[in-house]
């Protein structure tokens, strides 16, 4: 293992202390394990709020910021916060209109996070529960309930966000959030394992010429591993999968995120998205808004994830809304 740190176990604890000193515009830590907004909650404003393992920056905790996420709760790498950690965050982003958690479909965040939500309505605080499952490798189409959830969490934490800066009810924030989701497919591949530091060795095992289709954020089988094809070869299985699961009509919109994994430079992910960007032209589909960098990653993973949201008036509105956090503004 090489990285920069000091002690393994203290890893999350002084990333999140720098990530704080670094952005006190944007992030304060009111206690261990939660980040919430530095200016703190906004009365009358349904808070939303996150969580899960470290390791994926700026998920979770970056995306927390006006427009945005209200504060998350923060977990070892790769490992579920626990339930008082999100109650704490729960309770940083209550400005009395009610929290929605808007957070990936795994199973030790589902149970805390449905622990700490009845923990607070004791406290008589309401709040809904919108769960991404946009990847679309992790179970079939007849079971997506099943699903993971991976970057399609941007989206939702975006179009969720500018509809509570409007002061929307929390019940029309859950809609807009729930919409997003159901908007959302993404897919993944990887070339390169990454470590955990308090594991020292890699997730997984992939030959030095070979790749992985459908892999997930912690190393997750994918669909098949072969030799290292090249880059439109690529891109094009990954669309053709994203079309089969969520097919698109000539004349609809989308937006589009070309991700890395966090190894995968940004001049790969351009030449990625340049051939998307045909694929899609040739179908009809029109382009808003793409993204294209480290919007969620696997620690040094190198590899790519591709997530489209399908748009309507409603949500390309709230997409395009204000944001600002110390990794994306809008």
């Amino acid at each position: 293992m090489k990285k920069i740190l000091n002690d393994p176990f203290s890893y999350v604890d002084e990333m999140l202390e720098g990530l704080c000193m670094a952005h006190p515009e944007f992030y304060a830590q009111p206690e261990a394990r939660v980040i919430a907004r530095a200016g703190g909650a906004t009365q009358g404003k349904v808070g939303i709020v996150t969580g899960g393992g470290s390791g994926h920056l700026p998920i979770f905790t970056g995306y927390v910021g006006k427009g945005l996420l209200d504060a998350a709760a923060i977990g070892d790498v790769f490992a579920s916060p626990s339930v008082e950690q999100m109650a704490a965050a729960m309770r940083r982003a209550d400005g009395g209109a009610g929290i929605l958690r808007l957070y990936g479909n795994y199973g030790g965040d589902v149970m805390n996070f449905d622990m700490a939500g009845e923990m607070l309505e004791m406290e008589d605080i309401a709040s809904t529960t919108v769960l991404l499952a946009d990847d679309i490798v992790s179970a079939p189409p007849e079971e997506a309930a099943k699903r993971r959830g991976v970057a399609g969490m941007v989206y939702a934490f975006k179009c969720a966000g500018a509809k509570a800066e409007e002061l929307a009810d929390l019940n029309e924030v859950t809609r807009v959030a729930q919409k997003t989701a159901d908007a959302c497919r993404s897919i993944g591949m990887a070339l390169t394992p990454c470590t955990v530091p308090q594991a020292g060795k890699p997730t997984f095992e992939i030959g030095a010429d070979e790749m992985e289709m459908g892999m997930g954020i912690h190393g997750e089988p994918g669909i098949w591993r072969d030799k290292l094809k090249p880059a439109d070869a690529i891109t094009d299985e990954m669309i053709d999968r994203l079309l089969a699961d969520m097919p698109l009509s000539k004349g609809e919109r989308i937006s589009l995120l070309v991700n890395s994994l966090g190894a995968t430079p940004p001049e790969e992910l351009y030449i990625m998205y340049r051939r998307a960007k045909a694929r899609l032209d040739d179908l009809g589909i029109t382009m808003v808004m793409p993204l294209v960098g480290r919007y969620a990653t696997s620690m040094e993973m190198t590899g790519a994830t591709f997530t489209w949201c399908r748009l309507d008036d409603e949500l390309e509105a709230l997409l395009k809304a204000p944001a600002a956090c110390a990794f994306w503004q809008v």
